[in-house]
């Protein structure tokens, strides 16, 4: 019999983490789909839909769970009720989730009240938003955990979860960043019409706990990014609420001397990345693979907070101009040697090895706390 795995993806961000692992399943027999919502579906986001279906060998099932605008609560209500039909319909044997967002703890509800086998991708992580508190409850509710550090299967067993049930694999985007991007920068620029070759990333999201405050903290961060005189590659914020704000922002800049994308094909990003001066902004990517492609990077307010340690890595308010400019004078185009605390690389490998042990598929689905005090 073919196991049936369905992966759920709601942001181009969870997609380039939950795509390697798709792959390595679907190249080592089992049957893949993905669930398409959410940021997905918008077209002011890229809708980025589309990337998905490139998926060869994997059907896809799109639903649209948000207008733009819906509150979190009436995103996750939506979620939950076609998240519950889908799964009827589909029948997975497994189902993938990653992370922290609504998306996903609509599919932890769904699978958990169904007892339908789910794994969680990169639990016991901290970031000091709401995001953390939805990351904990969707590792309280799946059955499996593929986390990304020995540091984070620690805190998911604090969560008081079987030592049995979580596996270190490591980041799946870094087996992306790892490899050949399979184009070259000349590429990238052109085909996003970038008119710079001397750039840093900027990625600045909304933090839903501060969501009046965005607006003053993209003016002052694009406005320090300004003063400096450098290029920057600009991509589009999430849809979380917060956002308008920083859009307005983002619309008002100087078109040569920032590219505003609203999002980019995964391997173009890492290209992108990996010839970038620095990264700037508050996106994982800037925490988590930057340090690993030796890109400098200056981490901005709240959304990862204590999220990563790295020689590479910095930290600023989005008001502290001083310190912004400072860290674009000081480590723009520098380069460091690739840090490996999230991964070497080989997620999608250690993902599928621990779908083949023995007795994975054969573990209940009753949970129980497990007091490893």
């Amino acid at each position: 019999m073919t196991r049936k795995i369905l992966f759920v993806t709601g942001t181009r961000a969870d997609f380039g983490k939950l795509e390697p692992l798709a792959i390595a399943a679907r190249d080592d027999g089992f049957e893949v789909g993905f669930l398409v919502t959410g940021m997905h579906m918008l077209a002011r986001y890229g809708l980025t839909k589309l990337e998905v279906h490139r998926v060869a060998g994997a059907t896809v099932h799109e639903f649209l769970n948000q207008r733009e605008g819906d509150p979190q609560d009436l995103i996750l209500a939506k979620t939950i009720v076609g998240l519950s039909d889908l799964m009827v319909e589909t029948q997975p044997d497994l189902v993938v989730f990653h992370g922290d967002r609504v998306e996903a703890l609509g599919c932890a509800l769904v699978c958990a009240t169904n007892y339908i086998r789910s794994a969680h991708v990169e639990g016991g992580e901290v970031s000091g938003t709401i995001d953390e508190v939805f990351r904990h409850c969707n590792t309280k509710l799946a059955a499996h955990h593929f986390v990304s550090s020995e540091d984070a299967k620690r805190r998911v067993m604090v969560l008081g979860e079987p030592a049995e049930r979580v596996h270190v694999i490591g980041s799946p985007e870094l087996d992306f960043h790892a490899a050949s991007s399979g184009v070259t920068l000349e590429q990238v620029l052109t085909h996003y019409e970038i008119p710079f070759a001397d750039y840093g990333i900027a990625v600045f999201h909304p933090v839903t706990s501060e969501a009046d405050s965005m607006g003053q903290q993209a003016r002052d961060l694009f406005g320090a990014l300004q003063d400096s005189g450098r290029n920057f590659v600009v991509i589009a914020p999430n849809n979380d609420p917060g956002s308008a704000d920083i859009f307005k922002v983002l619309n008002a800049l100087p078109k040569d001397r920032f590219r505003l994308i609203p999002s980019m094909r995964f391997a173009h990003f890492s290209e992108l990345m990996k010839n970038a001066a620095c990264m700037v902004g508050n996106s994982s990517a800037g925490v988590r693979e930057a340090p690993f492609l030796g890109t400098p990077s200056l981490d901005i307010g709240t959304r990862q907070t204590n999220r990563a340690q790295a020689p590479s890595l910095f930290t600023a308010d989005a008001g502290e101009r001083a310190a912004i400019l400072d860290f674009l004078t000081r480590e723009w185009g520098h380069r460091y040697p690739p840090h490996t605390a999230f991964g070497e690389g080989r997620a999608a490998a250690r993902f599928v090895e621990v779908l083949k042990t023995p007795g994975f598929w054969d573990k209940g689905l009753q949970k129980t706390f497990q007091d490893h005090a």
